[in-house]
């Protein structure tokens, strides 16, 4: 296919698959649905037999909210994993791997504990942490390795697991619910209110990477060609890791730990669209969200019960990563 074709094919993904994930789904049918809209298009006379309010209070309450904000979280985590692939180089890289999603997960959790401490913030410090962490303990020599930083990062993630084990011990059970559902990664308690609160952060740190995603290039090109166009690639860095580590914790903080979403996606469209950050950062955005809209409606859909959004993710990452540990270059260069 058209490289061309194929970029703005998944531009527009989204669109459809928005319009399925809200017509799917338990209590009332597409058919309901469909016959409700011709209904109020047409200014035909009610039907007696369909409960308006009903269509409407599931459509306007909680389908809505829910699919916009999978959307949001889905294209967050992959733009942020498309940056920090960019940022570091190596394709292996994600905010679950650099223990972005652990540190997130960490604070979330405190705050869940802590009443006065907001949510979003203590997501976003923890998770900064953890990635600074990370980035500290791989570096040698003035240079990260790739071994070097995936083992950083596992032990960093392993730390603030640890952490997050205590919260869990010392909590009283009514928070601890709340807590073990949130590390699976869910979606099911999606809200206008969780939408708003995750909405401003994703949206500042997407659109700051969009305004920087042609610095990206300059960084994934080595540290002295950087240096070579006058730019300072220390600074460079921090420029992309502040807003893709504040996408990744706004939308961590509401929708929990979704693992290797943000390791996938990147990788995947880098295969179709090749390593122009300048296309592939809007594509991880587009196809991340959608993505995670269709995995979130079939773990609603398929099953009398909801399985949590989370283990649909990492059952479908994890052989994915195995493959990119065996092929760890793959896509990188074209």
């Amino acid at each position: 296919m058209n490289k061309l074709l194929l970029r703005y094919t998944l531009y527009i993904l989204p669109l459809p698959v928005v319009f399925i994930s809200l017509v799917l789904g338990p209590a009332v049918s597409a058919r309901q649905l469909f016959d409700w809209f011709v209904e109020w298009s047409l200014r035909r006379p009610p039907d007696e037999a369909v409960n308006r309010d009903l269509l409407r209070a599931v459509l306007w309450d909680v389908r809505l909210p829910r699919v916009l904000l999978t959307l949001l979280v889905g294209g967050a985590l992959a733009a942020a994993g498309n940056s920090l692939q960019a940022l570091f180089r190596n394709p292996l890289v994600s905010p679950y791997i650099l223990g972005l999603s652990a540190g997130a997960a960490f604070g979330a959790a405190l705050a869940v504990t802590i009443p006065w401490l907001p949510v979003q913030l203590a997501a976003f410090v923890f998770a900064l942490l953890a990635v600074a962490l990370s980035y500290y303990l791989a570096r040698t020599n003035k240079t990260v390795s790739t071994v070097s930083l995936i083992l950083s990062g596992v032990i960093v993630s392993g730390i603030f697991t640890a952490l997050l084990t205590i919260v869990q011990f010392l909590t009283d059970p009514f928070k601890l619910q709340t807590i073990v559902q949130w590390t699976m990664g869910n979606l099911h308690n999606a809200s206008w209110d969780k939408l708003q609160s995750a909405a401003l952060g994703i949206a500042v740190g997407v659109i700051w990477l969009f305004l920087f995603r042609w610095r990206m290039n300059v960084l994934a090109m080595g540290d002295d060609e950087t240096r070579a166009v006058g730019l300072n690639p220390e600074h460079q860095r921090l420029l992309v890791l502040i807003p893709a580590t504040l996408a990744a914790s706004a939308a961590i903080a509401v929708a929990g730990v979704i693992g290797l979403l943000g390791l996938a996606i990147p990788h995947m469209v880098r295969m179709m669209l090749g390593p122009d950050n300048r296309y592939t950062l809007p594509a991880s955005f587009t196809f991340g969200g959608a993505f995670l809209l269709i995995v979130d409606t079939c773990s609603r859909s398929v099953a009398q019960f909801e399985i949590p959004v989370g283990v649909f993710t990492t059952l479908l990452g994890g052989p994915f990563f195995i493959f990119l540990l065996k092929k760890a270059r793959i896509g990188w260069e074209a």
